[in-house]
């Protein structure tokens, strides 16, 4: 590899772009009751890796708020040292989702906890001000990864992921 300066100069100014990469996206979370973080973990590092995206871009974990002490959530954000978001099922409700779900809605009171945490924390919204007829774009969000469905043999449970992607300012200037 000494052979080669300008690969070796290139790829370091490669990794330092992604050591500098801007936390832009929210992974939204939702799972059964004692879903390892193992399994949690593999499967961001399954979507982000089939939809090339950078794990280092993430800025946070968005659930509901019954899960705010599930012990496999909270070991993964320890981990991966993310915040994690929470809202109410009521909040969760209001938002418009593309995958609503009639069991997830009979179990927890809303029909979606992965697109719509990650949709609300996307926006920095904390309060109801979301109704289902907002448009995701006047919310400064974009979806990139609709819900998706994980489970592995030997691991318990099951994790549903969904992300999003917060738009600054000059990113929404540019594509006006």
């Amino acid at each position: 590899m000494s052979n080669h300066p300008q690969a070796i100069a290139g790829i370091h100014e490669l990794n330092q772009e992604i050591d500098q990469v801007q936390p832009i996206f929210w992974v939204g979370i939702g799972c059964k009751r004692g879903t390892s973080w193992e399994l949690m973990d593999w499967a961001i590092e399954q979507v982000f890796r089939e939809n090339q995206l950078f794990e280092s871009a993430i800025a946070g974990i968005a659930t509901i708020d019954t899960k705010a002490s599930e012990i496999g959530l909270v070991e993964l954000c320890h981990l991966r040292n993310l915040p994690l978001k929470t809202f109410s099922a009521e909040i969760l409700r209001s938002v418009y989702v593309p995958n609503p779900s009639t069991v997830t809605n009979h179990k927890v009171g809303t029909a979606s906890v992965a697109e719509a945490a990650a949709i609300l924390a996307a926006s920095q919204l904390t309060s109801l001000t979301v109704f289902p007829s907002t448009n995701i774009e006047e919310l400064r969000v974009k979806f990139l990864v609709p819900k998706a469905i994980f489970q592995l043999q030997g691991q318990p449970g099951a994790v549903t992921l969904a992300v999003t992607q917060t738009f600054s300012s000059q990113q929404l200037s540019k594509n006006s």
